[in-house]
């Protein structure tokens, strides 16, 4: 069936109103202002306005009643009428496609990246349809803190902005440093010590210590129990060691799309994954694997399986995993001490001295705000001025995580900031054990200013190796990665944006050579093929998969990027 937008008809009025104007800048016909050039006029005070807003909410949450909801009432006099999905990525896009469909959609969609969102062909396709407003006049005349953190931040302007000049919606910026660099390894210390053996500084050094701890008992039980390394389906093993041959910029959970491993080689879109370092990186990883050093289930088990190992009742069994932080295969807190045993093992250097940190731009291309042509000029006004104060410090601390004094609090004597080098600005208020959500903040919904000042200006414990510390031992464990990434070779997906008549062409070619790549790169490792004899044939098989025709489409968009 195809798909039908109805927009909704107003009632006459005399002369040309505002809706009319805004819908106008939506269809192409200027950007806010009317045929005669008229700006919009300037809408002052909070009138009372009901929003529909379409919004993931999870299982422990109640957007309707939650305390932020209620302060949005009494700041701006905006009731929310809240659409829900779940948390679950699938259905949350089904349900939204199917509002857009329907033609009765919502004034906003509110979302959360990781969950689901529009993405720039969406947006340009909205846009030229007429069912998404731009935000460039509200931002202009209604939204100071936006247009401040978007002039500040260039490549948040880059990835907010189309090729048109229109912003169509609002991406999240969420400045995660240790999300950015999240193909690190954590090795167990306690293991090291005792087998007299130092951190691996080479991929050689890495392959004794492996042995080590397959065969010589680390945690003295007497059985040959131990797994050496392990990872998951998610948290791919391959980034890591392949960094130590070739620059590997895929990275894990990379949500944004270049798990193609696309790069710049000389301002031209190239990919790695047939190249001879490449080539080299996955026979050393498979010689790892052929000695029996690798978890078998490291490519097939699932973030809880990998847990189960890091879990092991008894003895300690799990000598390290290539994921973003430690407590994806070990809890935090753990009774018996053991997460505090592991420690992050900086980049490895390869045979030919290639010794980067894979990096992952830490927001999202896209919008998880998205005003629609639903919406009246005075939603429009106060929708907007709903987000330019979650944009403000006080916003983001209520929006978040909820209340002051309930989920936060200012900062006491002695506070530090997880950057020391800032001073502290809040602090949450853990939940006691065994206690009820508080429903007071919105969470990710909320997530939007979300620059490393603010984020990093929060106070955290001292002890890096106490629960309460554990966002410091992150924090500090990244600075081990950070910076050696090849910046000359990072492709800025977050800005390139793809022409709408071509996106279904590209998500296919995308989502075939994705998943080719890491079929072979699977079957290499485990030895089902010959890194030697079939190599010849898999690059064959990436052309195809129609790779030229693909790095054609991402150069004509990357050309496009203005370059200031």
């Amino acid at each position: 069936m195809s798909v039908q937008f109805r927009r909704r008809r107003q009632a006459a009025v005399a002369g040309l109103s505002l809706l009319a104007l805004v819908l106008a800048a939506c269809s192409g016909q200027g950007s806010g202002d009317d045929a005669q050039g008229k700006p919009l006029p300037t809408i002052t005070g909070n009138p009372d306005v009901t929003l529909n807003v379409f919004a993931p909410q999870s299982a422990d949450q109640n957007l309707a009643t939650s305390d932020f909801t209620k302060l949005v009432k009494q700041k701006l006099n905006l009731t929310l009428k809240w659409q829900t999905t779940t948390y679950d990525g699938g259905p949350a896009k089904e349900k939204r496609q199917i509002s857009l469909a329907s033609g009765d959609y919502p004034d906003l969609y509110l979302l959360i990246p990781w969950v689901d969102q529009f993405t720039t062909a969406d947006l340009l396709k909205l846009g030229n349809q007429g069912v998404v407003v731009p935000l460039n006049d509200l931002i202009d005349q209604y939204a100071p803190n936006i247009k401040k953190a978007l002039d500040s931040t260039p490549e948040w302007k880059a990835m907010a902005t189309a090729p048109d000049g229109k912003i169509y919606g609002m991406p999240q910026w969420v400045d995660c440093f240790h999300c950015s660099y999240p193909d690190k390894l954590w090795l167990n210390s306690a293991w090291l010590k005792k087998l007299g053996l130092e951190q691996p500084k080479t991929t050689e050094d890495m392959r004794k210590v492996l042995q080590a701890f397959k065969t010589q008992d680390p945690n003295g039980n007497g059985k040959a129990d131990e797994i050496p390394i392990s990872a998951n389906v998610r948290d791919n093993l391959i980034p890591y060691f392949m960094n130590a041959f070739i620059y590997d910029p895929q990275g894990q959970n990379n949500s944004g799309g270049n798990n193609t491993t696309l790069v710049l080689n000389n301002g031209k879109v190239d990919v790695q994954a047939n190249k001879d370092g490449w080539r080299e990186g996955l026979r050393y990883i498979n010689s790892l694997y052929k000695e029996g050093l690798i978890d078998k289930g490291a490519f097939t088990q699932n973030p809880d399986a990998m847990q189960q190992e890091g879990n092991h009742g008894g003895s300690v069994i799990l000598g390290g995993g290539t994921v973003m932080h430690s407590g994806i295969f070990v809890t935090v807190g753990s009774a018996d001490g053991r997460d505090k045993q592991y420690d992050a093992v900086p980049p490895l250097t390869g045979p030919g001295g290639a010794n980067y940190a894979g990096y992952v731009f830490p927001s999202i291309p896209g919008a998880t705000f998205v005003l629609t042509s639903k919406a009246t000029p005075e939603k429009q006004i106060q929708a907007i001025k709903m987000l330019d104060y979650i944009f403000t410090d006080e916003g983001q601390k209520n929006g978040q995580f909820g209340s002051e004094g309930k989920a936060w609090v200012n900062p006491a004597p002695g506070d530090v900031a997880l950057d020391k080098s800032l001073k502290p600005s809040f602090k949450q208020i853990p939940l006691k054990p065994g206690s009820k959500p508080r429903n007071s903040g919105w969470g990710p919904l909320a997530q939007y200013n979300n620059a490393a000042k603010f984020r990093n200006s929060e106070v955290i414990d001292t002890d890096i190796h106490s629960q309460p510390g554990y966002e410091r031992k992150l924090f500090e464990a990244t600075k081990l990665y950070a910076g050696k990434e090849d910046k000359a070779q990072i492709y800025p997906f977050w800005k390139v944006w793809i022409d709408p008549s071509l996106a279904s062409e590209v998500a296919t070619l995308q989502t075939n050579l994705e998943n080719y790549i890491q079929q072979n790169s699977l079957q290499f490792v485990t030895g089902s093929k010959n890194i030697d004899s079939d190599w010849d044939a898999y690059v064959k098989g990436l052309e195809g998969l129609g790779l030229k025709r693909y790095l054609e489409i991402q150069q004509t968009a990357y050309d496009k990027v203005p370059t200031k």
